[in-house]
């Protein structure tokens, strides 16, 4: 499993600036702090050569002339100085010098431009709690490349925010991948994820002011993404947005595996929040591959996973196809109740015999539920949406402010703000009023290193020891340009779970430079 960010970016005192050029300058000033390992080997093109973002696992291919421009990932965007002035953006009267759309860094994700946006994907873990982990280790290396700006003379200050929209009709992704079987039917897949997605937001939801997809609606909701989503099913991410996204593209053998692409989820600052995201979506894709899903359809899934944001007192009922209805506690209830016999059933939900992760998801989600239907405000430590209210409503009494006060909107951005002495978030952690499931030094450490239980640790290192002779990578490749060799050598990693410190720690320490490297380990693969 793993996380992509797509970051807010700012540039205060002015909306001049070209956001591709200021995101690429995200991207350039991570690269010059020669201080982060993660950033060894500076920029690397990505290898597109496995991605197909038109197959739709429905069974079919789209077009390349029907698609919206925003599909087409499968190729490195461009943009020139010329390009920014045409688009009516502005690079602050300097040269714009080198564009850095992409890096790959030595923790194993990636950093680089995605809509006018930057964007971290993080490396691929096994377990929520790693996934929480090198997630967050994104928000350092983005405010890594904030403080390196704001030091530049020359540059203008920019802002980044881990949100999901700019209240005036845009919004911007914090999806999620996991792998599956391609065994599993899609079509269980839809059937078993919809009510879930629909009310996932209760555990992990990040709270917004304002209503609609330009925020003009008066009020508090519980998700920043509910409102920008139109559909149940489809192929589109940034247009018509579906609950359930059918891009088949598995960066993995494509026999074996599928990977699932969430977009509905919020970004997620909280470490409980983001780990129940995590980790209760992992239960209940487990749940379907063994067929012990529950078995609910909602009449109308668009409508209540609105209705669902709309609704923070959590006293509406959600129409069912059966003709009964159920609130959006009640169904959550329904999951986790049968995630916990599938656990029992499978011996994970002991932490003694299980996989250390299932039992203590399934007692945080039982506890977060169990509040929700007490008394919401007691889990303003954990729950996102519940920790940003709970502040809202401090400043509505202190200043006697209604919802539409454009105070509390500027107090939504800065909730999200990444820098620790402005964010709003960060300002409740440090007082203890969030609570941590990792330490700041677990995620510097993050920063640095890759997970080693996943082919993350193969293309990290990589990276890391041979940066200088790595002239391309992406998710199941990685390819060496050597002096001495006159083609390049791609090294495909199509599974995941090959690659580890396990089975190539060795390689990497007994092998003082690339060539060895390749050699040896072409020869061992013979």
């Amino acid at each position: 499993m793993g996380a992509e960010t797509e970051y807010g970016i700012h540039t205060p005192g002015t909306n001049t600036f070209n956001a591709t050029w200021l995101s690429t300058q995200v991207v350039h000033a991570y690269s010059q702090e020669t201080g982060h390992r993660a950033a060894a080997g500076g920029e690397t093109r990505w290898d597109y050569t496995d991605e197909d973002p038109l197959a739709d696992a429905r069974g079919w291919v789209v077009p390349r002339d029907e698609a919206h421009p925003s599909q087409l990932t499968d190729v490195e965007p461009e943009l020139t100085a010329a390009q920014i002035a045409l688009e009516g953006g502005e690079t602050g009267g300097r040269d714009p010098g080198p564009l850095m759309m992409n890096m790959v860094l030595g923790n194993g994700a990636r950093l680089y431009v995605d809509h006018a946006h930057p964007e971290y994907s993080s490396p691929e873990v096994t377990n929520p709690l790693d996934a929480v982990r090198w997630d967050a280790a994104g928000d350092a290396v983005a405010l890594a490349a904030v403080r390196r700006i704001a030091a530049t003379p020359g540059l203008p200050a920019v802002n980044l925010y881990k949100n999901n929209t700019d209240n005036k009709s845009v919004s911007y992704g914090s999806h999620e991948n996991y792998l599956m079987p391609r065994q599993v039917p899609f079509r269980d897949i839809v059937t078993g994820l919809t009510p879930f997605f629909a009310t996932r937001q209760l555990i992990c939801g990040a709270g917004r002011v304002g209503r609609g997809q330009d925020g003009s609606g008066s009020g508090f909701q519980i998700s920043q993404r509910a409102d920008f989503f139109e559909a149940e099913v489809g192929l589109e991410t940034t247009i018509r947005r579906p609950i359930i996204n059918t891009r088949d593209e598995p960066h993995a053998t494509s026999e074996k595996y599928r990977r699932l692409h969430v977009i509905i989820g919020d970004a997620n600052l909280s470490q409980v929040s983001n780990y129940l995201k995590f980790g209760t979506t992992a239960l209940v894709l487990d749940m379907i591959e063994h067929g012990t899903a529950p078995e609910l359809q909602l009449a109308d899934p668009v409508a209540t996973l609105r209705a669902v944001s709309h609704d923070w007192r959590l006293a509406k009922t959600h129409p069912l196809s059966n003709g009964r209805s159920l609130t959006a506690l009640q169904i959550q209830w329904r999951y986790l109740e049968a995630a916990k016999a599938h656990a029992a059933a499978n011996g994970s939900s002991h932490p003694e015999t299980g996989d250390g992760h299932t039992a203590d998801v399934l007692a945080r989600w039982e506890q977060v539920l169990t509040g929700l239907g007490t008394d919401p405000m007691s889990l303003a430590a954990q729950v996102e949406w519940v920790a940003k209210l709970k502040l809202l409503q401090q400043y509505r009494a202190r200043d006697n402010m209604d919802w539409k006060d454009p105070r509390l909107a500027l107090i939504d951005l800065q909730w999200s703000d990444i820098r620790p002495e402005k964010g709003l978030y960060y300002k409740l952690l440090q007082r203890g009023a969030m609570e941590r499931l990792l330490s700041d030094a677990d995620i510097a450490r993050a920063v640095e290193q890759p997970p080693q239980d996943t082919r993350a640790y193969f293309r990290g290192m990589c990276i890391q020891r041979y940066g200088a002779n790595v002239a391309g990578a992406s998710w199941d490749s990685v390819i060496f340009e050597l002096p001495s060799q006159r083609r390049l050598q791609r090294v495909p990693t199509k599974e995941p779970l090959r690659g580890t410190r396990e089975l190539t720690g060795a390689l990497f320490e007994s092998s003082p430079d690339a060539q060895t490297f390749l050699g040896r380990l072409l020869a061992g693969a013979g």
